[in-house]
């Protein structure tokens, strides 16, 4: 296997050709300028999965330099504010290895940890749950911040789960994460549903109901389709890339993002090198081959690795990936389905030791900005990729909201 893909890695690790020298920095105080009138607003930050998994729980000083912790982080309010993070989706994301109740009660303890970061930080943070609120929030000066579940299996298969989350103040919920449901498909297991099954679609039309976003990140093809067509409103995608410049099956592919687009809907870019380039995916599967022929795990990366993979490290540089290939993401759905249809959402905590190299953590984001302010992209469609565009879906998902306030709740207690 290694002989297959190091050829691959070798042709992945050649520079591109430079692009012609431009005023750095006069590009960079541009992109100051709108990012401080319209400050980024993330689709994905795993931030409560770290705090629960790596700092045992415990909210650590995010006042301080985090990348300093014994397990580093991405985030902190130093790098955020530099970033000029002004609103995130904060995920509430439990492993696929929980189900049922328990993955239940792991997601209100996830609910619980961003509740209690934003009570730990109330100068930095505001919870908000409608576009207004997001922006009274951003005018504050704070960080607004909403939930988001990252797979339909916290809903243990129950409309009335749904509901609470919503009223507890969870404004996403991608279907599916890693693995199919009875209900939904995953794009990296096997279908069970072939899209949406009739609870499926229940699922989808109580969320237009609620106000809540439906998230296509990490479904099959035909379950994008399905929630496409099945939605009244407009999705999202809320960290994922374009399958056109890199063949990872979470990214999604040319004619579903003509589709999303043209309900209305945001494709938020993932900044994970998994997603970006099919040369660091050829080079992680090398590594991964070589892992366990070495007989440790592959899951960590950089100078935690086990001492076996930071020497193959050393001897095979993983391929650069930067800005420059995120927006090569961005300009690609752009240029498919418009750029009032694409975002950010980076994935920060969910891609610890391999964000890009000039991206590392929530400060970055001004980098992806200068990138396209270089290739040509105006004031306004770099404030919409900002926060325009998502802003526009979670009023549209909430004027229908609106109009079916009269409906009754699904009444249907499981699939």
């Amino acid at each position: 296997m290694l002989s297959i893909l190091l050829p691959m890695l070798a042709a992945a690790t050649s520079a591109p050709p430079l692009a012609p020298p431009a005023d750095e920095a006069a590009l960079k105080a541009r992109v100051e300028r709108v990012l401080a009138a319209s400050p980024v607003i993330d689709g994905h930050n795993d931030l409560a999965w770290a705090i629960r998994e790596d700092q045992e729980g415990i909210i650590p000083d995010l006042n301080a330099d985090t990348r300093r912790l014994p397990v580093p982080l991405q985030t902190d309010w130093a790098r955020a504010r530099a970033g000029h993070l002004g609103g995130q989706f904060w995920s509430v994301y439990v492993d696929t290895q929980a189900s049922g109740a328990r993955a239940v009660e792991m997601t209100l303890e996830q609910i619980d940890t961003v509740k209690r970061v934003a009570a730990a930080y109330p100068q930095v943070l505001q919870l908000a749950g409608t576009a207004a609120e997001v922006r009274a929030a951003m005018r504050a000066g704070r960080i607004a911040s909403l939930m988001g579940v990252e797979g339909g299996h916290q809903i243990d298969g129950r409309l009335s789960v749904l509901r609470q989350y919503h009223a507890l103040g969870v404004r996403y919920m991608t279907l599916t994460h890693f693995k199919s449901l009875s209900w939904a498909d995953a794009s990296t297991d096997a279908p069970r549903a072939n899209g949406l099954s009739p609870f499926g679609r229940q699922v989808v039309a109580e969320m237009n109901r609620l106000g809540m976003i439906i998230d296509v990140s990490h479904v099959s093809d035909a379950t994008m389709a399905a929630a496409v067509a099945e939605s009244a409103a407009p999705v999202i995608a809320s960290h994922s890339g374009a399958r056109g410049v890199a063949a990872a099956p979470r990214n999604v592919p040319d004619d579903l993002i003509r589709a999303v687009a043209a309900k209305g809907g945001v494709i938020m870019v993932s900044f994970y090198p998994g997603h970006l380039s099919d040369g660091w995916r050829a080079w992680d599967a090398a590594r991964t081959a070589f892992a366990r022929s070495a007989g440790v795990k592959a899951d960590v990366y950089g100078p935690r690795s086990p001492a076996p993979l930071v020497a193959w490290e050393a001897s095979h540089p993983a391929p650069r990936v930067t800005a420059a290939t995120i927006a090569d993401h961005i300009e690609h759905i752009a240029r498919l389905g418009g750029q009032g249809a694409v975002g950010i959402g980076a994935d920060f905590e969910g891609i610890a030791g391999n964000a890009p190299a000039d991206v590392p953590g929530v400060d970055g984001y001004p980098a992806v900005f200068i990138e396209l302010a270089r290739r040509g992209w105006s004031d306004a469609a770099l404030a919409g990729l900002a926060q325009g565009n998502v802003l526009r879906v979670l009023e549209k998902v909430e004027g229908i909201a609106a109009a079916r306030r009269g409906d009754p709740p699904a009444d249907k207690l499981d699939n």
